[in-house]
């Protein structure tokens, strides 16, 4: 969906998105009252003030029946032109996490996160069968000719790598439109929302430019036999990773 000024109005239009969702498809995900009222599961962003002058960008997870299940507070924090979040939130401290909804067990990573397999691994290995990463991310208009196409292709990879690394689904909520600060030529979100199942095929894929509802249909025992027969996780050597926890490795 698009972002304007006005957070009310973005609130509101994303609650339509979510009743119209929950028409189309039998698995999405919603928020409290409306979740109840339509049966679905949502992860809902939000800008988490914790106290004064601590910030998080987080998700809340929300089950079926309403019930808050829990939050994930973004953990990796990133400082590049126009998107200087350093200065505003805090990392999380939360932790990665997996959530067992009333549909299937879910893992929550958000934007910048989504560069991190240590991210992806660690939320699969608490037993996510899907990770959702909500997301902001498009080009900067001076670099779009030149740089472009390789930046969404990294981009779009690296998470789809992650669905065949830990055997899981990943599905990806990106921002379209174009937010242009006063005297700057802004960001032009680049869109194209992906779903993809734990072969690492795309199932579903939204547009460059046009809001809309991205669905696909999820067969739970897809990653049951995708982790049998490509058994990644249970192939890890664990004896050997204990330098991953390095800064750096001289």
């Amino acid at each position: 969906m698009r972002c304007g000024a006005e957070p009310d109005k973005n609130f509101a239009h994303a609650i339509d998105f979510i009743r119209d969702a929950a028409r189309q498809g039998k698995s999405t995900s919603a928020l409290g009252e409306i979740a109840r009222e339509l049966g679905v599961v949502i992860i809902a962003s939000l800008f988490e003030k914790r106290l004064a002058g601590v910030y998080h960008n987080t998700a809340a997870i929300i089950d079926s029946d309403g019930e808050l299940l829990g939050k994930y507070r973004k953990m990796h924090i990133p400082d590049d032109p126009l998107y200087h979040e350093k200065f505003y939130f805090a990392p999380g401290d939360l932790g990665f996490q997996a959530w067992e909804t009333q549909r299937g067990k879910i893992g929550v990573c958000v934007c910048w996160d989504q560069w991190y397999p240590e991210a992806a691994r660690l939320t699969a290995l608490r037993g996510a069968e899907i990770i959702f990463y909500p997301t902001a991310i498009g080009w900067h208009p001076g670099e779009k000719e030149e740089f472009g196409e390789a930046q969404h292709s990294a981009w779009e990879t690296i998470q789809r790598s992650h669905a065949i690394a830990n055997g899981c689904y990943v599905a990806v909520a990106n921002r379209v439109g174009h937010e242009a600060p006063a005297g700057g030529p802004g960001i032009e979100f680049w869109g194209q929302s992906f779903i993809c199942g734990p072969d690492g095929q795309i199932m579903a894929k939204g547009s460059i430019d046009r809001e809309e509802i991205v669905l696909a249909e999820i067969d739970w025992s897809a990653v049951d036999r995708h982790r049998t027969h490509w058994p990644f996780l249970r192939d890890r050597r664990v004896d050997a990773y204990g330098e991953i926890g390095q800064r750096l490795i001289d």
